[in-house]
């Protein structure tokens, strides 16, 4: 809900980004988290001869080339079953590439079409329409949480009349993440029941408060969601499917509620097991999952054409004024540790540099039952969306899934540019 952070074999729905130690957390079913945001990351090392994998890419030359080796890395070097992307580009149109396998079981090849759990991309949707409530002048982006949730954050050094929607949209409010509570559990004590956002919320205030001024948190996510509620009389699900979903015509994305089984074509996920033999531990299908714990921060399904249309239209102004999807892309340092170098966070939004230089806009996720998703645009208005069925399970595999959208970004016409600083 990335975070789920991305339980990301790191951490929570859609949040920080995993590392050797979260990584190791996710190879232990009890420390299963959601890990979000995406990374910078070095360009892949060159993937070894092997044989055809499942799935075959089409599109312009050099970026599917490109793209290709990339998503070849991550299933022949690090083992994940199943990658995908959809590219979308003004000049060239639409193009999908995919490699291995949706289903280890059945076999069947990996499609950029399948349905998946996007993790912390919910954040984006979620932030999306809390700022169109901005513009229409009925929510304060710099207004007190307390103003519309009276009482909701007290104690332990929190105080809702201090914290300012913008800061939970940005993950500066100071709240700890509930995620990292809840997969601190035992997996089958929460896989499959369902979680209220004032329980989490409640479980995310009785946690050490954070000790750096920015700190991803699906909380942040949680308690915009019931800003949403209070301000429109709609739960936040409706007001995403209401402003978002249906008017883009989205039709492979959904709130799944307390369904642990994703609808139609979709591919399986897989989480890795405590230690087997020969350093290859077994993988575990974790595709059925209540995903309420990562609730606005990171629930949704999605697909990654889905994924491309709704950040295009976000970034190319369909959803929002111009003025107002600015105030998105105001940013501030993201902590390296939680995402990655040279990475900074808007409202909903990661700005990352380029291999290439440049920026790319938008967001990743992780789920514990181990997808993982990245949405991403270029300079060049060029878009990318990744699903992964397991989460990179090395610092290697992570900043090779990162590089994959430097390959299908980088082009020879990019323009640089810097995301605003929030002074």
């Amino acid at each position: 809900m990335a975070h789920l952070r991305h339980p990301e074999q790191g951490p929570a729905p859609g949040g920080p980004r995993p590392t050797r130690r979260t990584a190791a957390l996710a190879l232990v079913s009890a420390a299963l988290a959601v890990a979000a945001a995406p990374a910078a990351a070095a360009a892949p090392r060159p993937a070894p001869s092997r044989a055809p994998l499942p799935g075959a890419p089409s599109g312009p030359g050099a970026a599917r080339s490109a793209l290709t080796r990339a998503l070849d890395t991550l299933v022949t070097r690090h083992g994940i079953p199943g990658v995908a992307a959809e590219v979308t580009d003004p000049r060239h149109g639409r193009w999908s590439a995919a490699r291995g396998l949706a289903d280890l079981t059945s076999r069947r090849p990996m499609r950029a079409e399948d349905r998946f759990r996007i993790g912390s991309v919910s954040k984006t949707f979620t932030a999306t329409v809390v700022v169109q409530l901005a513009a229409e002048g009925r929510i304060g982006l710099d207004a007190p949480v307390e103003r519309y949730l009276p009482g909701l954050l007290r104690g332990a050094g929190h105080d809702g009349r201090t914290v300012t929607v913008r800061q939970l949209l940005q993950h500066t409010s100071g709240l700890p993440d509930h995620v990292e509570s809840v997969t601190g559990l035992p997996v089958g004590a929460w896989r499959y029941r369902h979680f209220e956002p004032r329980e989490l919320i409640a479980t995310a205030l009785a946690m050490p408060r954070p000790d750096k001024p920015w700190h991803y948190s699906t909380t942040n996510a949680l308690v915009a969601g019931l800003v949403v509620e209070k301000v429109t009389g709609r739960g936040v699900e409706e007001e995403v499917t209401r402003r978002i979903i249906r008017p883009l015509g989205l039709r492979d994305t959904y709130w799944p509620g307390d369904a642990t089984r994703i609808r139609g074509p979709h591919s399986r996920s897989y989480f890795t097991g405590p230690g087997a033999p020969g350093g290859a531990p077994p993988r575990t299908d974790g595709t059925e999952w209540n995903m309420t714990f990562g609730g606005a921060g990171g629930a949704l399904v999605s697909t990654p054409s889905d994924l491309n249309r709704f950040l295009g239209a976000l970034s190319g102004g369909e959803l929002l004024p111009a003025r107002f999807v600015a105030e998105m892309r105001r940013t501030v340092p993201a902590d390296p540790e939680r995402l990655w170098p040279g990475a900074r966070y808007g409202l909903g939004l990661i700005a990352s540099p380029l291999e290439c230089g440049g920026w790319w806009w938008g967001h990743a996720g992780t789920v514990p039952g181990g997808h993982r998703a990245l949405v991403a645009t270029g300079p060049g208005g060029r878009g990318v969306a990744l699903a992964l069925t397991a989460v990179p399970a090395t610092d290697r595999a992570e900043q090779d899934f990162r590089a994959a959208v430097s390959a299908a970004l980088c082009t020879a016409d990019h323009t640089t540019g810097h995301p605003e600083e929030t002074s």
